[in-house]
């Protein structure tokens, strides 16, 4: 590189080699890895074999597909730098989403398609974005600097991410001094705004509970016994009713909810991004960023009762509901199932038999973003993007396995960045990846990696 502008050098080559990149990422995406899917398992390993010789191609040794008992296959490589250089763990995954109705597509989701959106071009495809531009990016970082790399590199692409990563801490456990590295960067997440970059600094955790109330043993006329008998529909929507207070705020006793980082989420980009009609309220108090990202949430995703076509007059004996509740970082799962189950006891009308059953968990996450590492991406972040300085935000979402990276590997860096914008639409119909600011995403990768190696440069 050019001593006089080496920020220059690295975005040219960024340029020149971003046809291949792009032809690589078109490739990944024609893979149909949904691991949700058991008929598309062949299809999963495809994906992860089509990795694996991506990376062989740029001079990574021990290029590994592995995995573990009735886990999906992952891909660990390594590529050596500078003896003494810092060692840093590049994440990502390669499984996707279900594309679900093709109908909801503008074109086929696994055929990748240049074209306009309101804020630029993008490819569409399912998995253009999540997460398959974040092999890319890692790929494209490495590529860069080719045989000159300024530290060593570690790759692991994971799997089964989209189905909740069950697998990962038996292969953090089997593979932990193969994965061990000073930094980790975790390429699943987004930047704040097309233009803005950001570092994801707290998610999120996740406590999905099924609840069945019952009222009766069998299904009875509701004309001879409706006005004495509650029905269990009733009963369910009253203690529904009771999980949020009158403003919207979660009314679960014992929960943790905490400050937010001072960032302005304008109304109309509010209710653009979230697709909020135009005459709904916000529900909850407190600032928008810390309803979304620091206080806990409950949803009810999916009931099960009778459909209006064709019900009958009947009173309902059971009914069942999905509650998916987000918990704020610093609070636990474990404390929060707690709390939960304790707030429906207390609150199950009418004698009514409750049953709930936890089907899936996830830790929240806080990261101390400060020291080297993290003023390293940030310098890289600002470089990328012309001089906007990097957010530190928080994700409403879950990505429960970030927490396992934090609990295995205590004394590393975890930084967290993305490929994706407020209007990626990941996990829905027409998914799309921005590419002037994929673009971003990898110059910024290789500028994170030289600051990385030279950290009071």
């Amino acid at each position: 590189m050019s001593p006089e502008n080496p920020t220059g050098d690295l975005r040219d080559r960024v340029q020149a080699l971003l046809p291949g990149l792009r032809a690589d990422l078109e490739d990944l995406v024609r893979i149909e890895s949904v691991s949700a899917d058991p008929a598309r398992a062949g299809e999963v390993r495809r994906s992860a074999e089509a990795v694996a010789t991506l990376l062989r191609a740029e001079d990574f040794d021990r290029v590994d597909v592995v995995s573990v008992e009735d886990g999906a296959p992952a891909v660990i490589a390594h590529k050596a730098g500078p003896a003494g250089a810092p060692t840093v763990l590049l994440y990502a995954h390669h499984d996707v989403q279900p594309e679900n109705d093709h109908a909801d597509w503008d074109s086929p989701p696994f055929e990748p398609t240049e074209r306009d959106s309101p804020t630029g071009r993008r490819l569409f495809a399912r998995g253009a974005a999540d997460d398959k531009a974040g092999i890319v990016a890692h790929l494209g970082a490495a590529r860069v600097f080719g045989a000159d790399l300024p530290v060593n590199l570690t790759v692991f692409v994971e799997g089964e991410e989209e189905v909740g990563s069950e697998t990962l801490p038996a292969l953090l456990a089997e593979h932990r001094e193969r994965l061990a590295a000073d930094v980790i960067v975790i390429a699943d997440s987004g930047n704040w705004d097309v233009g803005v970059p950001a570092l994801t600094t707290s998610l999120r955790g996740l406590v999905r509970m099924d609840v069945t109330v019952r009222t009766l043993t069998h299904a009875v006329h509701s004309g001879m016994w409706g006005g004495l008998v509650p029905d269990a529909l009733m009963a369910l929507t009253r203690l529904l009713a009771s999980l949020h207070d009158d403003e919207g705020n979660v009314a679960v006793a014992g929960l943790h909810a905490g400050p937010a980082a001072d960032v302005d989420y304008p109304e109309e980009r509010l209710r653009a991004e979230s697709g909020a009609t135009a005459d709904v309220h916000w529900i909850g108090s407190g600032s928008a960023v810390e309803r979304l990202w620091t206080k806990p949430s409950l949803s009810i995703t999916g009931l099960d009762a009778p459909k209006v076509e064709g019900a009958s007059n009947t009173l309902v004996p059971a009914a069942r509901a999905r509650i998916s509740m987000r918990i704020a970082p610093g609070d636990t799962t474990a404390s929060a199932v707690a709390a939960l189950r304790t707030h429906l006891e207390q609150h199950v009308p009418w004698g009514a038999t409750l049953d709930a059953v936890v089907s899936d968990t996830g830790e929240a996450t806080q990261i101390d973003a400060t020291g080297p590492a993290y003023d390293a991406a940030r310098e890289a972040f600002a470089e990328a993007w012309d001089g906007t300085r990097p957010v530190d935000m928080g994700v409403g979402g879950s990505i429960p396995f970030i927490a396992e990276f934090l609990e295995t590997f205590p004394e590393a860096s975890v930084l967290v960045t993305g490929v994706e914008d407020p209007d990626t639409r990941a996990h829905g119909a027409n998914e799309g990846l921005h590419l002037a600011e994929f673009e971003r995403v990898v110059l910024a990768e290789a500028l994170l990696l030289r600051n990385l190696a030279s950290p009071t440069s």
